[in-house]
């Protein structure tokens, strides 16, 4: 990933911590071919309010500190799974069941993932 994907990544993470956000998880996608972008970030919220919360504070952080915004937001309606599109990195917020059950992470086996530990 380079610089400017890298600091996106760093605020996405400082945005979803804010407001405790759990089980946060970078997917690189960048040495594969032909994915739908360079890299994922995960995380799983408590709740549908949470979820919107985690949402407003990964907008607010980025737009702040990287001066950039979604091109789209989808998901906040049913609050279970919300995808959040900045291009080259796409945020993906669930409740528990939709993340287990979509296993993201584990999708692309070439993909790198790092995992961050969750703040108390």
């Amino acid at each position: 990933m380079n610089n400017k994907e890298s600091l996106l990544i760093d605020k996405i993470v400082k945005g979803m911590q804010e407001k405790k956000g759990r089980d946060i998880t970078i997917v690189d996608l960048s040495p594969i071919e032909d994915t739908i972008c360079r890299a994922f970030v995960l995380c799983t919220a408590g709740s549908p309010s949470q979820i919107q919360a985690l949402t407003d504070s990964v907008a607010e952080t980025v737009r702040k500190e990287a001066g950039v915004k979604p091109t789209a937001i989808d998901g906040l309606r049913q609050s279970v799974w919300v995808a959040m599109d900045y291009t080259d990195v796409i945020v993906h917020i669930f409740l528990p069941d939709t993340r287990d059950f979509y296993d993201l992470e584990h999708l692309w086996a070439d993909a790198q993932l790092t995992e961050i530990a969750d703040e108390d």
